[in-house]
């Protein structure tokens, strides 16, 4: 297993960005929940009060009690009705110290005196977008430099909207995902892609793939046949692809991807669909030609997947000029895991014309 050193990415062994913790169907004003990425343990919850979204680091200053963990015994659970949340406020089962949202406790039950300032949790900035609960991770401790990932069809009434598939934890570093996005070579043998265009271009903190061509894994659900998709495809950050496609169904496929561990990340795919039948009101009918074509669009991310689990680090490829942006994707990547006051210098190196790899007609949407 490759860790961030063995790649020489930068500075920092987390990137910097936008990521993804949980769909935010996971969270409820009921119990906390465990979660752990970063290398780091969180309580993730939502506030009674207010039913905000709250990411605290997960233990307890007085003797390190875990203030997410599953507990149904302690009397701080049994008496509140099954849960030690308070409010927007989260009790520790062990002893009762109650912490607020800003991860300061404001109540020690059996304490008379004032409570210890060195009495809180880091508290973490949360925001919740397409369906799921987004944290912002920074190792300089700065506030976000670009908007939490979304796209206008998320909340249009004439999408259909998904559940997240929650594909569990790959024993890879996240570039080897995000590579991704500048391997032409792979469609064909991977997804029986005829690829009739491509390019990549990259600005900012996002980087963009513009693809053209049949599919034979991605098809329609009732005929069983691709037709010439078009796909605009774009990484905001480090973490969040989002790869918006027409020529069958219109559709925006959404996967993410969180480190847990150096080197460890855990990857959840979605797919939004507009009404197949286009009806003022969204039918069963679409609702299941959405899952359907969702299931498509997972069994083609299974081919990667299937390839990813079974491969050793890509540290130094042998790359040909064919192959496509790959060090120039790489280079992106590299601006999230240095200081800000670096990200020019990537950002000089990459941007500019639309890369084509060689041998490959470009990228146009009417494909002439």
């Amino acid at each position: 297993m490759a860790q961030t050193k063995d790649y020489r990415f930068g500075e920092f062994t987390y990137p910097r960005g936008w990521f993804m913790v949980a769909e935010s169907t996971e969270i409820d004003t009921h119990k906390p929940l465990a979660v752990r990425f970063f290398g780091r343990d969180f309580a993730l919850y939502r506030g009674m009060a207010t039913g905000r979204a709250v990411l605290l680091d997960a233990y307890c200053p007085h003797m390190q009690t875990h203030l997410g963990a599953h507990n149904t015994t302690s009397y701080v659970v049994v008496d509140n009705r099954g849960t030690n949340i308070v409010g927007d406020d989260i009790v520790c089962p062990y002893h009762a110290w109650k912490f607020g949202p800003d991860g300061k406790c404001n109540e020690i039950p059996y304490h008379d005196g004032p409570i210890p300032a060195a009495a809180q949790v880091k508290s973490w900035t949360v925001k919740e977008s397409m369906g799921a609960v987004w944290v912002w991770h920074d190792p300089e401790g700065g506030e976000p430099d670009y908007d939490v990932p979304s796209f206008p069809q998320m909340d249009d009434p004439l999408w259909v909207k998904p559940r997240y598939d929650h594909l569990g934890v790959l024993n890879i570093h996240p570039v080897e995902i995000v590579d991704n996005i500048a391997d032409y070579a792979h469609f064909s043998p991977i997804h029986g892609s005829d690829t009739q265009g491509f390019e990549n271009e990259f600005k900012g903190v996002e980087a963009h793939q513009r693809m053209r061509g049949p599919h034979r894994t991605l098809v329609d659900p009732n005929t069983g046949v691709s037709a010439v998709l078009h796909t605009n495809t774009k990484y905001v950050g480090p973490s969040a692809l989002q790869s918006y496609m027409t020529g069958m169904f219109e559709s925006v496929i959404v996967i993410n991807n969180t480190p847990v561990e150096d080197g460890k990340v855990k990857v959840w795919h979605a797919l939004w669909v507009k009404s197949p039948t286009q009806q003022p009101t969204l039918s069963v009918v679409d609702k299941v030609l959405a899952k359907q074509f969702q299931e498509a669009a997972l069994t083609a991310l299974s081919q990667d997947f299937e390839v990813w689990s079974n491969k050793a680090p890509n540290i130094n490829g042998m790359y040909l000029p064919s192959d496509g942006a790959f060090l120039k994707a790489r280079t992106w990547y590299k601006q999230f895991y240095n200081p800000r006051a670096k990200v020019q210098e990537y950002w000089d190196q990459i941007e500019g014309a639309a890369y084509v790899p060689r041998g490959i007609a470009p990228y146009t949407e009417t494909g002439k």
